[in-house]
């Protein structure tokens, strides 16, 4: 499963099984997301699945805000690792 994989790199890093950490609970958020985003291809009228993707967005965006503000090196990483923003190059 990809999320005991992800535990994996977590804890190669860190040492410790940490998945209370703002990095794990994004990429829970992003693997519920893409789940729903899937099942709405199937499903086009299932709007309270649409309103908990909405509510599931809006708390991945308020942990990702809080982790730019706390250390924007471990955001730049994440962002890259999950391949959830366009990468803007200059």
């Amino acid at each position: 499963m990809v999320k005991n994989s992800f535990i994996s790199v977590i804890s190669q890093e860190e040492k410790k099984e940490n998945v209370g950490s703002v990095e794990f609970q994004v990429f829970s958020f992003t693997n519920k997301i893409r789940r729903l985003t899937s099942h709405f291809e199937l499903h086009k009228k299932d709007y309270l699945s649409q309103i908990g993707l909405r509510k599931i967005l809006g708390k991945r965006q308020r942990l990702l805000s809080y982790l730019t503000k706390k250390n924007i090196m471990r955001y730049k990483e994440l962002i890259n690792q999950l391949d959830i923003r366009e990468s803007k190059t200059h």
